[in-house]
């Protein structure tokens, strides 16, 4: 990473299971501290090519090189990511299916601050002082009609038959990525995962999941939980941990140990 960021120390950790339900895992996910990126994909189409388009996806983003500002990190993620999804889309061209295609959330690291970009309904979550706040925003049919409901005043919403993804890698010719960053904080705690995992799992859940900041146990609670709550989907959690190792009360921390 760069020197701005060399105080930041992260560790991460991640897990995925085909679930109760489906014998082929579609999911994929990256995690790569040393570069600071980390992904999770949700792939779609059937007869392993879900699998194949979560993969391709995951590829795209390996290796990313560490170096440069943020907004130049998230810019070389959303390139390579074009490009899968013109793959994608060539790939079903000559298989002559409709779609080949595949959610993707990806989070970016540099100089003390972050960025997410995805597609889809796999979702980025930040744990901070006590609070989760989902940084993403699902791009499906029933995130669309929430959103027509807000300030409307009508509490009832009817559920689509099932919850359509609108946009994914593979989806279109012209694919259109969201992203959001800002700072990041000592202690923040990062969850990436798939809709199997945020189907099942509440929020409450998933912050005392988080709270104690071990990535490793997270991420192997939060796949339990979903096991447990039906586990009818696969099921894939990345998580993510900063720590500031110029932090004053860390600081003060290791001097007392030391002492």
């Amino acid at each position: 990473m760069s020197r701005d960021a060399a105080t930041l120390h992260w560790t991460s950790a991640s897990r995925s299971h085909p679930g109760h339900v489906r014998e082929v895992n579609e999911d994929a996910c990256l995690e790569q501290s040393r570069c600071g990126v980390w992904a999770v994909a949700d792939g779609m189409g059937g007869h392993s090519l879900g699998e194949f388009a979560s993969r391709l996806a995951i590829r795209s983003l390996m290796d990313l090189p560490p170096e440069g500002t943020l907004e130049q990190r998230a810019a070389a993620a959303e390139a390579r990511l074009l490009d899968a999804n013109r793959r994608l889309r060539a790939e079903a061209a000559r298989r002559d299916v409709s779609v080949i295609g595949t959610t993707i959330a990806a989070l970016l690291v540099a100089q003390h601050r972050f960025a997410c970009v995805w597609a889809g309904d796999s979702r980025v979550y930040l744990y901070r002082g006590g609070r989760l706040l989902q940084l993403t925003r699902d791009h499906s049919q029933l995130e669309a009609m929430r959103a027509l409901h807000v300030g409307s005043g009508d509490d009832t919403l009817d559920r689509p038959p099932s919850n359509v993804i609108t946009r994914a890698l593979g989806g279109d010719d012209a694919l259109e990525l969201d992203a959001v960053g800002a700072d990041v904080a000592d202690g923040d705690v990062f969850l990436l995962c798939s809709d199997g995992l945020s189907n099942e799992v509440s929020e409450a859940a998933i912050v005392q999941a988080l709270l104690p900041g071990n990535c490793r146990l997270a991420a192997d609670a939060l796949i339990d939980l979903a096991l447990q709550h039906g586990g009818s989907d696969n099921i894939t959690a990345v998580v993510v941990r900063a720590d500031d190792t110029s932090s004053p009360d860390r600081t003060a921390l290791h001097q007392a140990v030391e002492g």
